[in-house]
């Protein structure tokens, strides 16, 4: 089973291995610079749980779940 953004607990780090979905949701991913290769870094949690803050080449992201789940990253 493969691991997604939606897997990191806060302080883990990883690296994208690939972004599943197509249209508006993969180019907007891809446009926030989620791409392959690249570290990401959970920071925290909201409260009940979505959205999980991650840090990308940089930047600080707030994402939903429902969209991490299409972010596949390294065990």
């Amino acid at each position: 089973m493969a691991r997604t953004l939606v897997d990191l607990a806060p302080g883990d780090e990883s690296v994208v291995l690939r972004i599943e979905g197509s249209g508006a949701i993969r180019q907007r991913l891809l446009d926030m610079g989620i791409t392959r290769g690249a570290s990401v870094r959970c920071y925290r949690l909201a409260p009940l749980g979505d959205p999980i803050e991650i840090s990308v080449k940089g930047s600080l992201l707030a994402i939903r779940k429902s969209v991490a789940k299409f972010v596949q990253i390294e065990s």
